[in-house]
């Protein structure tokens, strides 16, 4: 009897973090505009959730199955974000300011292969390099990477764009 209590616990547990990881990435997908592959992602995850749920609800009474889905849910969020994360999906804007007004930085970064479109700019203590760069979200890290190579002072911050219209990186992108 416990051997399969043990077995109905795990195979719950398993499917949960699938679904929710399935839910996850599909949501992703969708906020991503990606509404096709979020559609097909969505099937598999509605397949798996109602066999899921239907195991629990015809073992109600047997409290370590709620636990075990309730378990699988949490641990299916962080699989989840997990999973997007190494897909990393679209784009990021960073925002990059410096001091340094003379080292080159933008050409530097463009010789890299990303765009840059700079400008000077006023702080509060002066004159600014302000560079704006579009870029993948895979390349995102090493962006930073790079920006701190070349000027460990700079203030990088950085945001997802809704939309592209115009520029050299538009024909790039698929949609």
């Amino acid at each position: 009897m416990l051997d399969n209590a043990l077995v109905m616990v795990g195979i719950i547990l398993l499917i949960n973090i699938v679904y929710v990881s399935f839910f996850t990435i599909r949501m992703i997908l969708t906020l991503k505009g990606q509404r096709y592959l979020a559609a097909f992602i969505s099937v598999f995850e509605v397949i798996i959730y109602v066999v899921g749920l239907g195991l629990v609800l015809d073992n109600l009474n047997e409290i370590q199955n709620l636990i075990a889905y309730a378990v699988g849910y949490g641990i299916g969020v962080l699989v989840g974000m997990k999973i997007e994360e190494k897909l990393a999906l679209g784009y990021t804007t960073v925002n990059v300011i410096t001091t340094d007004l003379q080292g080159g930085l933008p050409n530097e970064l463009r010789n890299k292969g990303y765009g840059v479109t700079n400008w000077l700019a006023e702080g509060r203590e002066g004159q600014r390099l302000m560079m704006e760069i579009l870029t993948s979200r895979k390349s995102e890290s090493n962006l930073y990477t790079t920006v701190k190579e070349l000027d460990p002072k700079a203030f990088i911050i950085s945001h997802e764009p809704k939309a592209f219209h115009g520029g050299f990186w538009v024909k790039g992108i698929r949609r």
